[in-house]
């Protein structure tokens, strides 16, 4: 059975020079253009193809890779704003169209061509695949299938009295604690993360970055990247305030004072009055 607005595996059951035939299901046979149809495809084949609802209203396949699939969450840019709503880039030629009805009246003021916006991708009862700026209306609170210290993607949404609101790999809520959170988060912005905690609850506390000593070693890495532009030495310490720990480095104070015990350990760096240095490789 297809599905507008996600992935499919359909099969090849011709192949011409306008492209591959495939076999739609409900939605009949579908052309691949010859220019997406990958090398060596013959009747049979499978291949995997994103279908969507083109300009006429007809199914459309191609294997674009569009920003979302339904149900996933995107930070996208706004194209430009009509009557009808706002039309955002989701990488396929047809813009995604974001509905006035589904921004909050609060948003609407952002909605401005240039601009981005955090949206789900939907399926309209019409059968439209459209956006969504009501985020809450489409995301899970709790998740399933999670274990401690999977590696996720993460998308910035709001900071909280609790700390920072993240969507986990575009289709679940998760929370970054306050005192794990440093400097500038703005909505939108792509992190990397990881499972801190599935709670009792089933809800997500994420942690950022990679856990344990693989993030120290990528801290120790990083440090010594920035050492290097600032010409092999800069004026800091285990004393520097957090905030320009990691408007520097990018990582909290106590990630960053165990990345220089393990440089100093390694022979990597000298620790002085002056700030630290680094030592040359032999």
């Amino acid at each position: 059975m297809t599905a507008l607005g996600r992935f499919n595996d359909l099969q090849v059951t011709a192949v011409s020079a306008r492209g591959a035939l495939l076999d739609g299901g409900e939605a009949g046979p579908l052309l691949l253009p010859a220019r997406e149809v990958p090398p060596g495809s013959v009747p049979g084949a499978v291949l995997k193809v994103f279908l969507y609802l083109g300009a006429q209203d007809q199914v459309v396949a191609t294997t674009a890779a569009p920003a979302a699939q339904v149900r996933e969450a995107a930070c996208l840019k706004i194209v430009s704003v009509s009557d009808t709503g706002a039309f955002l880039d989701w990488g396929l030629p047809k813009d995604l169209l974001l509905p006035w009805s589904e921004v909050k009246w609060e948003q609407k003021r952002l909605v401005v061509a240039g601009r981005t916006i955090l949206v789900c991708v939907f399926q309209a009862e019409d059968g439209r695949i459209a956006a969504s700026a009501r985020l809450d209306d489409f995301l899970e609170d709790e998740a399933d299938g999670f274990r401690e210290g999977d590696r996720v993607t993460l998308l910035v949404a709001d900071r909280t009295d609790l700390g920072l609101r993240v969507i986990v790999n575009h289709r679940y809520w998760g929370l970054v604690h306050g005192n794990e959170v440093f400097g500038p988060m703005p909505r939108g912005r792509r992190l990397e993360g990881r499972v801190k905690a599935l709670r009792p609850d089933r809800k997500l506390d994420i942690a950022l970055g990679p856990p344990g000593y693989a993030k120290v070693d990528a801290a120790a890495a990083g440090i010594l990247e920035v050492l290097e532009r600032h010409g092999g030495s800069m004026a800091v310490s285990d004393k520097t305030p957090p905030e320009q720990i990691y408007t520097l480095f990018g990582v909290s104070k106590k990630v960053f004072k165990q990345s220089l015990g393990a440089l100093y350990k390694n022979h990597r760096i000298l620790m002085d009055a002056a700030g630290i240095h680094a030592l040359k490789q032999s």
